[in-house]
């Protein structure tokens, strides 16, 4: 297998998802704006700043799934898309997974942000391998806990071996735009550093690996 893996945030999009949500449940009134902005900004900090405790952020940003049925957060979510998501595609992205595509190579999204936000986006860029952050389902809702090992740091790399399941990879390339996916990137053969973090930009420098600007 040649497998090409696609962080999501600030890579093939121009925003956050995660936080992004929880900025819309804000501005369409679904949340108490105070608190909810408060956990999500101080949460986000956290995770730029590489100390996000990934189980407390995934059960906050889950409060909200546990409260409504499938069909009506299904519902929300093609909202977000529209009125969120979609103007933040980056072009380059599409060019760089055509190009995976076209060379017969597998092609695997892999996140911090829960399935749940992700899955879908990864869809609208034509990514059906999702490896996330699972948000526990149970009786057709959604528990509020996470399920297994969060997608986050060395925890993609653990993820990503579940879903390989001793299955070969003969080259690989990752592409990521923050400091959180070093091992990530640390693993493939091929490592683009995407519009990077300042940290990661330096240890790309330091590591040489391929510098793209996605941004524009």
């Amino acid at each position: 297998m040649k497998l090409a893996l696609f962080d999501l945030d600030h890579t093939l999009l121009n925003t956050d998802s995660d936080h992004s949500w929880g900025e819309f449940l804000v501005s369409e009134g679904l949340v108490d704006p105070i608190r909810h902005r408060r956990i999500n900004d101080q949460f986000y900090e956290d995770y730029k700043a590489g100390q996000l405790d990934p189980i407390a952020y995934n059960e906050f940003v889950f409060e909200f799934l546990t409260q409504h049925d499938l069909a009506t957060l299904a519902d929300l979510h093609q909202l977000f898309m529209k009125k969120v998501i979609r103007p933040t595609m980056r072009q380059q992205g599409f060019d760089a997974i055509e190009k995976h595509r076209a060379a017969g190579h597998a092609l695997v999204g892999i996140t911090a942000t829960s399935d749940f936000i992700t899955a879908p986006i990864f869809r609208e860029f034509g990514i059906e391998q999702v490896i996330a952050t699972r948000a526990e389902i149970q009786h057709d809702a959604y528990t509020g806990k996470v399920d297994g090992t969060p997608c986050y740091q060395q925890g993609k790399l653990t993820r990503l071996a579940e879903w390989l399941d001793g299955r070969e990879v003969s080259e690989s390339w990752a592409y990521s735009d923050s400091i959180n996916d070093r091992f990530l990137l640390e693993y493939a053969d091929h490592a683009i550093a995407v519009s990077p973090d300042d940290r990661l930009s330096a240890l790309a420098q330091t590591e040489g690996w391929e510098i793209q600007d996605w941004s524009i």
